[in-house]
């Protein structure tokens, strides 16, 4: 056993770093926390200082027992976990969990992962820095108070199995938001005038637009008629040097912005892939908002760039960081080594690499040099002119490797065309027209949002922090509040006037408007928990609040407010807010009459049911039953019509017969469906059911049958067992319920005697489970509950107060810990006091 056991964060890491250490260390891994909040009841005792009941995770538990046995063994243990608050906390539950003396463990961090780098940090190790332990204990305990307690609230007004969080609600109210101004904008037409011009010095014509734009087509019409016998002319000229300065290099937030917009990535992979490349030493650490670069790399940086283009393009540049509550002081996103242009273990992490090795060395580079020319061009109306804009690059600068891209602003304007190169022309210059063209466009709504573009969001309004982007945008989606998809557009005629010729034309033509590509929608369950939240929760979904609850965490992080009284601050109101919400509010379901059936004359409605949005006919007291349909496709409770709604009362319906047995088309709780012989086909996604037709339903009812063909193995119908292929290997279904097959069994081969030995041996090892989960089916099947509804959340909705006293009896055990680390923590302070005095 070596001297030294280094303890990281993930095995990738520990592989790269021992091969920079000698043979004293030994380099493990605890595969991220090893520690966490109880799974069962809230794991708080809110009554004694909210104190934090944690326990080692089921599926850490070998490791934490295999590093407390090293760690005995060592002489030194080095926890060497992540420079910020996240790696602060796995150092601190893992210096409880393994029971290590504060004589024999020292804390060491990097940035990035290189030999120098490491053998820096082992010469400099620290302590423990326990207020960075107890800003994100602040903020696990905070989030864990408001999940446990509201989300219970949204099972009884809302619906079951729902969920809400401190940050994951407000980057939903931000998308909803979004949605709802875009469907109260008005789209306004107006048209937009171009020439194109000659001139008698240059054979090439050249673009020039009109510096008004007109809101009638008669107005651009009458404009174009004045045009056709004016004689046009150059009113000026205006030619300026300009400069262009490169983007700082990348931060979590911006590095996710542009991997979105150039390369497509979602969030969650941007970050996979950037962590692997930091694992294997060829970036800097992930999770920063700091554009600052050592002077190492400022130095490496110059050397490369006059290596590769020469000492011109060179401009050496300190950044600062903009952003609202910047974290730790870490160094920007930038490779470790900049003579190394490709990295990465696939064709993914080498565009994500490439991405950050240009953006790191373009930041060091010259300004570009560029010429910008206008020219102003005379019109039949004084108080108007034509003006062509032309760009000449002098000198590429940092444009020879990098250009940063944009987001859509939708502001319903085209870029102007700046790259074109304009004639060389004089004030006074005659000019003729090949033709002049006024298109009818249209007003643009906001845009929604892209991952890219939300992360720009909640950075601007001081929301969330670099290690709480990509899980917050994937949690949204993950409970379907929001969903990224792409969708297709509608024709829409637009008018195009010319003058050419010397007479105007008219035609139409039809563009696709509305396309989306990767924009995230809200759902209507999405629309429907954030009003209820910003009725009842104003302050947990007020912006504003929620930026200054991560203020809070960031000084707690700088030593300068206690933790367990901001929770208490936080705490006493809002638990209160529960209390009145669960007495006074009403369930909602963001019910919408949209009019009259014309059969019954009942009312219909769009509102959210326990399955989904849905369309209803009739009221819930009529004594005839309400009549129900399922809003399906990118229809939503908001936007549908009632002739929409009412095609949905088509279904179900007939199609005809196959084998002598009906098949009917509808749409059920898990889409849309072919009902054939008692069994349900789906209907693939895409695919309009209204459209189905007999041909198609025998087709997919064939190949279900093909597939279901495949995947069986045996069948034993009179005891309802088969055993089937799944995605995992073979397995045992008898009704509902699945059993796993031991290992170095035949699945072919199994007799039904062994099979109900295999069923009774697996059901006696979890009785307890099997019986909940059966009472819980039973039960749903009783009330018309969907199966999935998970039984662990029925019994986490008892209030708090219960919760709490249920946990004092389990904190005797737990506390020790929290105890241990309150007693360290002074030790801490004293010694940062003397390393002040020391400087």
């Amino acid at each position: 056993m070596a001297k030294n056991l280094v303890i990281v964060e993930s095995p990738a890491k520990a592989k790269t770093i021992e091969g920079y250490l000698g043979s004293d260390f030994t380099v493990k891994s605890s595969y991220g926390h090893v520690r966490d909040l109880g799974e069962k009841g809230i794991s708080i005792d809110i009554e004694n200082g909210f104190v934090p009941m944690y326990e080692i995770s089921e599926d850490k538990k070998k490791v934490v027992a295999e590093l407390k046995k090293m760690s005995k063994a060592a002489d030194m243990v080095w926890l060497a976990s992540d420079e910020d608050r996240e790696g602060e906390a796995i150092a601190w539950h893992l210096s409880q969990s393994l029971e290590l003396s504060e004589k024999k463990t020292k804390r060491i961090v990097f940035n990035e992962i290189t030999k120098s780098a490491i053998t820096k940090a082992i010469q400099n190790p620290r302590g423990i820095n326990y207020d960075l332990v107890n800003a994100q204990q602040a903020r696990r305990i905070l989030d864990r108070l408001v999940g446990y307690e509201l989300s219970p609230v949204l099972w009884k007004k809302v619906r079951p199995s729902l969920s809400a969080g401190r940050v994951q609600s407000v980057a939903v109210r931000l998308i909803v938001d979004r949605e709802r101004e875009r469907n109260k904008f008005k789209v306004d037409p107006f048209f937009r005038v171009n020439g194109l011009f000659t001139t008698s010095k240059a054979t090439r014509a050249f673009k020039a637009e009109l510096n008004q734009r007109f809101k009638t087509q008669n107005e651009a019409e009458k404009f174009l008629g004045a045009c056709i016998s004016h004689s046009f002319n150059v009113n000026n000229t205006e030619t300026k040097p300009a400069t262009k300065s490169p983007a700082a290099p990348f931060t979590t937030s911006t590095l996710q912005q542009e991997a979105n917009r150039k390369l497509g990535f979602s969030v969650a992979r941007t970050m996979q892939l950037a962590q692997k490349l930091y694992e294997a030493g060829k970036i800097t650490y992930m999770r920063t908002d700091s554009v600052n670069m050592s002077d190492f790399a400022l130095d490496a940086s110059e050397k490369a760039i006059h290596s590769m283009f020469g000492k011109d393009f060179h401009q050496k540049r300190n950044y600062t960081t903009k952003s609202k509550g910047a974290q730790e002081a870490h160094e920007c996103i930038r490779p470790t080594d900049f003579n190394v242009q490709s990295a990465g273990e696939d064709a993914s992490a080498e565009k994500l690499y490439e991405l950050i090795w240009k953006r790191g060395i373009a930041s060091q580079m010259s300004d570009a040099k560029l010429e910008k020319t206008n020219i102003y061009i005379s019109t039949p109306q004084s108080d108007l002119q034509f003006v062509a804009k032309g760009e000449v690059i002098k000198f590429e600068g940092f444009l020879k490797v990098y250009m940063e891209s944009s987001d859509d602003d939708g502001d319903g304007k085209e870029d102007d065309a700046n790259d074109q190169t304009l004639p060389p022309v004089v004030k006074g210059d005659a000019l003729g027209y090949k033709e002049i063209t006024a298109i009818e466009r249209f007003t643009q709504p906001p845009s929604r949002y892209t991952e890219a573009s939300l992360v720009k969001k909640l950075e601007e309004l001081g929301i969330g922090r670099p290690s709480t982007y990509a899980p917050t945008i994937s949690t949204i989606q993950k409970r379907q509040y929001v969903v990224k998809e792409e969708r297709e557009g509608t024709p829409r005629n637009y008018a195009v006037l010319t003058v050419s010729g010397g007479k105007i034309s008219k035609e139409q033509k039809t563009e696709i408007t509305g396309a989306e590509k990767n924009k995230l929608f809200p759902t209507d369950i999405g629309s429907v928990v954030n009003d209820f939240l910003v009725d009842n929760f104003p302050k947990i979904m007020d912006f504003n609040f929620t930026a200054l609850v991560e203020k809070e965490f960031d000084e707690i992080a700088n030593g300068k407010v206690e933790w367990h009284a901001m929770i208490k601050e936080f705490y006493d109101p809002f638990h209160q807010n529960i209390v009145t919400t669960e007495k006074e509010s009403k369930r909602v379901t963001g019910k919408r009459l949209l009019g009259v059936d014309p059969a019954s004359k009942k009312n219909i409605y769009a509102l959210v049911g326990r399955f989904g949005p849905m369309a209803q006919i009739g009221e819930i007291e009529d004594e005839e039953k309400p009549k129900y349909a399922s809003i399906r496709g990118n229809l939503s409770i908001e936007s549908i019509t009632l002739a929409e709604a009412l095609e949905l009362f088509k279904l179900p319906k007939p199609i005809g017969t196959f084998e002598d047995k009906e098949m009917v088309v509808g749409i059920g709780r898990f889409g849309p469906y072919v009902r054939h012989d008692s069994k349900f086909v789906s209907i693939p996604k895409g695919t309009d059911p209204m459209e189905v037709d007999a041909a198609k339903a025998i087709e997919l009812i064939k190949a279900k049958r093909e597939s279901d063909a495949n995947r069986l193995i045996q069948a034993f119908e009179e005891d309802d067992i088969k055993v089937l292929k799944g995605r995992f290997g073979a397995y045992i279904a008898q009704g509902k319920e699945n059993y796993k097959i031991p290992k170095g069994e035949e699945p072919a081969a199994l007799t039904l005697i062994r099979i109900k030995e295999i069923i009774a041996e697996a059901d006696a090892k979890a009785p307890a489970s099997k019986k909940a989960a059966s009472s819980k089916a039973n039960k749903a099947k009783k009330a018309g509950k969907a199966k999935k509804e998970p039984a662990a959340k029925k019994k986490a909705a008892p209030k708090s107060q219960k919760a709490t006293s249920k946990s004092k009896k389990a904190a005797p055990a737990k506390k020790k810990p929290v105890a241990k680390a309150k007693k360290a923590a002074p030790k801490a302070k004293k010694a940062t006091a003397k390393s002040k005095k020391k400087k």
